[in-house]
């Protein structure tokens, strides 16, 4: 017996796999949808119109085809009247986007913390920020907000939306999502969907829904900052494993009886070349400090003959880790983001070329590998694209069987919870 809610969610189903297709295959008209997808016309035309009426759809001219009957309407989603919200809570200040349904940045914004070592004040920070962007005389005047995501630097619980520990923050046990429903309530935002992530697989989302890269997926986002993360892309949905660990490539060993890891073991890629390792090296003892941090940049963007050392050692661990990736994954792309950018050639370079030099022993081509599409704002505006990813999939599986199951309706989308995220150190 199918009851209503069934109906509700098949419809909701329906409605956001037309979306899905439009997204792979703008300017499809009814009947091309109707075919590709597999409903039937009456069935597509009722679901366009309110889906055109809601803005995620909009038409364009009419297609002259020479056939007889009605001309075909190509459809396309709609840039102009609904908005996504995406936040990279990061190491020292917020970064947020607002952006329409493509992607494109409609506002942007730093906020820089206060008091870095008060979590509940920069959550608030934050949310504040959000808030601001959102207000209706803003940027967004005049849009539907359909959601919001947040991407972490640490430890999630992806159940919660609590994060753990966030090592280079010294933050431990911030409950991010509760303490955002409690900023959003009476406010336009109440109620609003909310997912929460890892940083790396809100970048991975972010090269899967805006970056318009037929053929690239598989596709891995390797995130290295003061420690490593991946976000993994297959099938186009995240792979987080079992309890939320896959992608944590920052733990696999590339070098037996290497240097010591905070997680306990030796010879790990964060122990090789993750920046906090780097600056301890180049130190000749632990370092901290976003101004330690700045200095090594600067030493190599000198040619500090010593940091440049340190670094290019590090880029050849990078080409074992591209080459584990590549012979685990067999990805069409590989994204190198994160700070560890800001070393430029002298480490990037070491890495591409171990990982050629695998690929021709192996007489096999190596994975395309680049630097994310989005630079600085890679993490918030996957936010955004998280947003979009799992609207569109009401009937996906974000959790793993951990998660709760999202509310559906008739309108648009809605969602409970937080989704899908994954335990990282990065």
């Amino acid at each position: 017996m199918i009851v209503a809610g069934d109906q509700q969610l098949l419809k909701q189903v329906n409605r956001m796999a037309l979306v899905r297709q439009l997204c792979n295959q703008p300017g499809l008209s009814r009947a091309g949808l109707a075919e590709t997808v597999g409903l039937t016309k009456s069935t597509v035309s009722l679901l366009v119109r309110e889906l055109l009426d809601e803005g995620w759809l909009s038409e364009s001219a009419l297609l002259a085809t020479g056939a007889l009957g009605r001309r075909a309407t190509p459809l396309h989603l709609d840039g102009t009247r609904l908005a996504l919200l995406g936040v990279d809570l990061g190491i020292g200040a917020a970064r947020i986007v607002a952006t329409n349904l493509l992607g494109e940045v409609l506002d942007e914004a730093v906020i820089d913390y206060a008091n870095g070592a008060d979590a509940v004040a920069c959550v608030g920070q934050m949310a504040a920020g959000v808030l601001h962007m959102a207000r209706a005389d803003g940027a967004l005047a005049g849009r539907a907000l359909l959601g919001v995501g947040i991407g972490l630097h640490g430890v999630v619980d992806d159940a919660t939306g609590v994060l753990h520990y966030a090592p280079h923050l010294g933050w431990r046990n911030v409950d991010v999502a509760n303490q955002m429903r409690s900023h959003f309530a009476f406010t336009a935002l109440d109620g609003k969907p909310l997912f929460i992530q890892n940083e790396a697989n809100v970048a991975a989302l972010a090269e899967l829904e805006f970056s318009n890269q037929a053929g690239a997926d598989p596709l891995i986002y390797l995130s290295i900052g003061y420690g490593v993360g991946a976000g993994i892309i297959v099938n186009g949905r995240l792979l987080t494993g079992l309890y939320g660990f896959a992608g944590e490539v920052g733990h696999t060993i590339l070098q037996q009886d290497g240097p010591p890891c905070s997680c306990g073991r030796r010879g790990c890629a964060d122990a090789l070349i993750g920046l906090q390792a780097l600056m301890d090296e180049v130190n000749g003892k632990p370092a901290h400090g976003a101004e330690l941090l700045e200095k090594l940049f600067v030493q190599v963007e000198a040619g500090d003959a010593a940091a440049c050392d340190v670094v290019a050692a590090a880029g050849r661990k990078l080409g074992v880790l591209l080459n584990n990736l590549w012979v685990a994954f067999d990805p069409m792309c590989i994204v190198i983001g994160g700070a560890a950018l800001r070393l430029g050639d002298r480490f990037l370079e070491p890495g591409r070329q171990v990982l050629n030099d695998c690929a021709s022993a192996t007489l096999l081509p190596a994975p395309a590998i680049r630097t994310p599409r989005f630079g600085i704002n890679a993490i918030a505006i996957g936010g955004a694209a998280m947003a979009r990813h799992y609207l569109m999939r009401p009937f996906a599986d974000q959790s793993g069987g951990r998660r709760p199951t999202p509310k559906v309706g008739t309108g648009l989308p809605q969602a409970t919870g937080v989704a899908a995220g994954f335990w990282s150190w990065s």
